[in-house]
C-alpha cells in the first residue's frame, strides 16, 4: 500500500532527532573527561552535602521540566487558550522570549567563556570561535529547516498524486471534508493565503503550516537538549554546595520556562500521542540524566581541561545558534506576520509586552544560573 511509504517517511525526522539527542547524551561525558591543564577551584568542596543538593536538583528539575512542557498541552483544552484564540499568541510570544533569552543570555556567554579561557593556549584560540560556530550553525539550521519542510511537502504531494482517493485541496475556500483549515505559511518568509491541504490516510489532513510546526518542534528540541545535557553535567560534577544551592531553584525555573516554550511548539505540531510523549519525556529527562552522569564522573571530570572547554564551548555555541534562529525566525517572525496580529494593534502591543516579559524573566535567572 502507498500508506506504508508515508509512514516511513513521516517517522524519519523523529528518529533522526532522537538518535542525535541520544548520541549527545552518550558521547559528551566521554569527551569532556581529560587531563587538566589548569587547576580547578576547590572552593568549599563537601561531597556528602553536595550530593544531597544534587539529588534535590535532580527531582526538582525533573518535575519543573515535566510541568512546563505538559502545561501548554493541558492548557489547550481550556477554550480561552486554544490555538484559535488571541491569548494563545500572547503565550507563544512569552515562550519565544524565554527561548531567545536562553540562547543570548544563558548559552552564548558560556560558549564565549569556555572558548576564550586562558587554559586554551595557542594562537588558534585568538579567533572568536563562539560567534563563528553560532553563525555556521544558524545557517545550517536555516538549511535544515527548509530542506525538512520541502521533504515533508514533496512526500505528501507524491502520496496524494499516487493515490486518487486522497484529496488535494488548493482552493481559496479552505475546505477539506467540510472543515476549514486556514494556512499562512512562512517556510520561505513568503505568504500563501487560503488553504493548501496535503492529505494522507496515515495522518489525515496535513497543511503546509502543520508541516512547518512539526519541523520547528523537532529542531527546537534538538537545540534545547544539547544545552540541557551540558548544564546537568556541570551541576552533577560539582562538589561545591555553595555553587549548587542557588542553581537548584534557578535551573528549575529555567527548565519550566523552556518547557513552556517547547510544549507550545509541540502542541501546534499536532503530533500523535506517542510522539508527544517521547518528546516531552526526553526534554524532561535530559538535565536530570546529565546530573546523574555528572555525579558518576565527578572524580575524573575536569571542567578546566582543554577537551572539556572545547567540547562544551562548541556545543553551547551551536545550541545558542539553533535557539536564537528558531526563536526569531520560526516563532516570532511567523507570529507577528500573521494577519490576525497585523490587523489587531491591541494584540500586537500585548504580544510585545509578553515577549519582553518572557525574555526579562529568563534573563534575570541568568544572575544565578
Amino acid at each position: 500500500m502507498t500508506t506504508s511509504g508515508l509512514v516511513t517517511n513521516s517517522r524519519v525526522p523523529n528518529t533522526t532527532v532522537l538518535f542525535v539527542c541520544m548520541l549527545v547524551v552518550a558521547v559528551l561525558p566521554v569527551v569532556v573527561v581529560g587531563q587538566c591543564s589548569c587547576d580547578s577551584e576547590e572552593g568549599d568542596n563537601n561531597k556528602s552535602e553536595a550530593l544531597r543538593y544534587k539529588l534535590g536538583a535532580f527531582v526538582s528539575i525533573l518535575v519543573a521540566g515535566a510541568i512546563g512542557v505538559y502545561l501548554p498541552m493541558v492548557a489547550k483544552r481550556v477554550p480561552a487558550l486554544s490555538p484559535e484564540k488571541n491569548a494563545f499568541f500572547v503565550v507563544k510570544t512569552f515562550a519565544a522570549g524565554v527561548i531567545l533569552a536562553t540562547g543570548c543570555v544563558h548559552v552564548l556567554p558560556d560558549a564565549f567563556e569556555k572558548l576564550t579561557s586562558p587554559c586554551l593556549t595557542g594562537t588558534v584560540w585568538n579567533f572568536p570561535w563562539a560567534g563563528f560556530v553560532l553563525m555556521v550553525v544558524a545557517i545550517f539550521t536555516l538549511m535544515l529547516d527548509n530542506l525538512a519542510t520541502s521533504y515533508y511537502t514533496q512526500s505528501q504531494l507524491a502520496q496524494s498524486s499516487a493515490d486518487p482517493t486522497v484529496n488535494v485541496d488548493e482552493e481559496n475556500t479552505g475546505k477539506h471534508d467540510n472543515q476549514d483549515v486556514p494556512v499562512h505559511t512562512h517556510a520561505t518568509h513568503g505568504h500563501s493565503h487560503g488553504s493548501v491541504m496535503l492529505s494522507s490516510r496515515y495522518d489525515g489532513p496535513v497543511s503546509k503550516e502543520l508541516i512547518r510546526y512539526r519541523v520547528i518542534a523537532q529542531v527546537l528540541e534538538l537545540g534545547i537538549v544539547v544545552h540541557s545535557v551540558i548544564i546537568g553535567l556541570a551541576l552533577g560534577a560539582s562538589e561545591s554546595p555553595s555553587y549548587i544551592k542557588p542553581l537548584v531553584a534557578a535551573l528549575s525555573f529555567h527548565q519550566f520556562f523552556e518547557g513552556v516554550g517547547l510544549g507550545g511548539c509541540i502542541t501546534q505540531a499536532k503530533l500523535k500521542c506517542r510522539a508527544i510523549t517521547i518528546m516531552a519525556l526526553f526534554f524532561s529527562l535530559t538535565t536530570p540524566v546529565g546530573i546523574a552522569i555528572g555525579i558518576g564522573i565527578t572524580n575524573v571530570y575536569k571542567e578546566n581541561s582543554p577537551t572539556a572547554l572545547i567540547v562544551e564551548g562548541i556545543l553551547n555555541a551551536a545550541a545558542s545558534g539553533i535557539l536564537i534562529y528558531m526563536s526569531l525566525v520560526d516563532l516570532l517572525a511567523a507570529d507577528f506576520e500573521n494577519p490576525r496580529m497585523q490587523t489587531n494593534m491591541k494584540l500586537q502591543m500585548v504580544a510585545y509586552a509578553s515577549l519582553l516579559f518572557g525574555a526579562g524573566c529568563m534573563s534575570l535567572i541568568a544572575k544565578w544560573a
